[in-house]
């Protein structure tokens, strides 16, 4: 049985801070120089162990369970990112994992999951978005954790929240990718509970929009021009009810932006702060870029750094 949704309280968050200390970095936040009087910094959470936030929420999710619940395993689905955190906190466990992973998901993701013990399942982009929204998929056991819409992942989120509060108590905005909706429900309910003033703006590819559809609808929606990309990492087919539930409270608007405003902005990742940011990773600067995310300060949130190096060149060159 599902659990029902419930808010991310500001205790759930600093449960899984004391969860996840040790293993979980605390990731810098730095000041983006780019002239012009532009107040922008980047949380570089391509910085974790993982190269990715989803370190956080998988930690957070499967420390919160049972010693009976762990000894059954845990499996996850994922295009890379969580499935590497939740193999990553399977390992830390000593327990084992299985990954139903989107057949499409670069080969390098494909790879660290594997190598971080992760049964791998590939399937179609649309079996896993379907696997997501049944938490549920035929063959695979264990203890589900739902690689977006779970309590304890999102509160895990919640955790780089505190830290931007404590970094930087005069952030004025915070921008963070929407795929499943979980790192920005986290993020934004960990900065809403220590000052609702805070604007929390979700980031999404031209390519895959669904919440800013939703928010046109008026309703969770399947966005109807869906397209594969090459930011794998966010942009899901559709918003689903819960998460729906759960992103209204917290987001006060979104941004689409092109995939070459995204090129852009993994460069200006690369060339300012020398780290390497995934496309949707680089999602939040592109959208602080484009001008519509009000006056500073604005914290992006850089999620995650797993891309192949081939095809980071060809898409910064």
């Amino acid at each position: 049985m599902i659990d029902p949704v419930r808010p991310i309280a500001l205790e759930d968050i600093q449960a899984a801070r004391a969860r996840v200390s040790g293993t979980v970095l605390r990731t810098p936040l730095v000041k983006l120089d780019l002239g012009g009087g532009q107040d922008i910094y980047l949380k570089l959470e391509n910085l974790q162990p993982t190269n990715a936030y989803k370190i956080r929420g998988a930690t957070n999710a499967v420390a919160a369970l049972s010693d009976e619940e762990r000894a059954r395993g845990v499996w996850t689905i994922s295009a890379g990112n969580a499935g590497q955190g939740v193999a990553y906190a399977a390992r830390l466990f000593g327990i084992p994992c299985s990954v139903v992973a989107i057949e499409t998901a670069p080969q390098t993701k494909l790879d660290r999951m594997r190598a971080l013990g992760a049964r791998i399942v590939p399937v179609s982009y649309e079996q896993a978005w379907q696997a997501a929204e049944d938490h549920a998929f035929d063959g695979v056991d264990g203890i589900f954790i739902h690689p977006f819409d779970n309590h304890q992942f999102i509160a895990g989120h919640g955790t780089m929240g505190l830290e931007i509060v404590e970094d930087l108590p005069e952030v004025a905005t915070v921008i963070a990718a929407i795929g499943g909706g979980g790192l920005i429900t986290g993020v934004g309910s960990a900065v809403k509970a220590i000052r609702p003033e805070f604007r929390v703006i979700g980031a999404e590819p031209e390519t895959a929009a669904p919440f800013a559809y939703s928010r046109a609808q008026g309703a969770p929606s399947k966005f109807p021009d869906w397209r594969a990309s090459f930011v794998d990492g966010a942009g899901g087919q559709s918003v689903t009810a819960r998460m729906w539930q759960r992103m209204q409270p917290i987001v006060d608007d979104s941004i689409v932006v092109t995939l070459d405003q995204v090129c852009e902005a993994m460069r200006l990742i690369a060339e300012k702060s020398r780290t390497i940011a995934e496309g949707a990773g680089a999602l939040s600067l592109a959208a602080a870029l484009s001008g519509r995310a009000g006056e500073g300060p604005i914290v992006c949130v850089v999620s995650g750094g797993n891309i192949d190096l081939g095809k980071f060149a060809e898409l910064v060159a």
